[in-house]
């Protein structure tokens, strides 16, 4: 199977500089386009160290990990809304437009939910599938706004994880078209635990997805 390459870059989002780290399938595919967000600990460096790009784009989808305002590479780029408060829904649409990534499958741990949730559950349109991975920002929407989207959605955790894999399940389980995946053994970067286990069932699902 042949190596795919990882590039990096900037984009330019609402006048700011983000950085991107890109692995793309050595063939054209007709898979959708996956978006890698990442935690307040962490960057698209971890998913390069990782290898979710490599393998994510190996299996035949172009893969973008960008480092989110404030943290890694994009630490210049001020957030557009407070720490753990909802971000315009508008943001993460201008990555995916600049990138053109529509419709992407978006994976989101952690601090990334203030980014994600409310462009998924306001652009369903241009979600091709959803992975939260113990998000936060998961309690700032009702249960109705998650049930009416249709988009399919792997909801992981760890099972170490008591605060936000707990209260992130409660709320994502409203999503109609979701299926859970707790990570045995795991704490909250459950990924960074099992690495082969979270590979595993990510592109399973990944697979599944038209």
């Amino acid at each position: 199977m042949a190596e795919a390459k990882i590039q990096e870059g900037y984009i330019t989002v609402s006048g700011q500089k983000l950085f991107y780290r890109e692995a793309v399938p050595a063939q054209n595919s007709s898979k959708p386009p996956v978006l890698l967000l990442h935690g307040i600990r962490f960057s698209s460096k971890t998913w390069q160290d990782l290898g979710t790009l490599h393998k994510v784009a190996t299996a035949g989808h172009r893969a973008v990990a960008i480092d989110l305002p404030g943290l890694g590479n994009s630490s210049d780029a001020k957030a557009p809304s407070p720490l753990g408060e909802p971000a315009p829904p508008s943001f993460i649409k201008d990555v995916l437009d600049t990138l053109n990534m529509v419709p992407a499958a978006i994976i989101s741990p952690s601090l990334s939910g203030m980014y994600s949730l409310p462009f998924v559950l306001s652009n369903p349109q241009n979600v091709a599938a959803y992975v939260p991975v113990a998000p936060i920002c998961t309690d700032k929407f009702k249960a109705e706004d998650y049930s009416r989207v249709q988009f399919p959605a792997l909801i992981v955790y760890g099972d170490g994880d008591e605060q936000l894999g707990e209260v992130s399940l409660l709320n994502l389980k409203n999503l109609s078209n979701s299926q859970v995946f707790c990570m045995k053994g795991a704490g909250h970067a459950c990924y960074l635990d099992d690495p082969d286990t979270w590979h595993h069932r990510l592109l399973e699902f990944l697979d599944s997805v038209k």
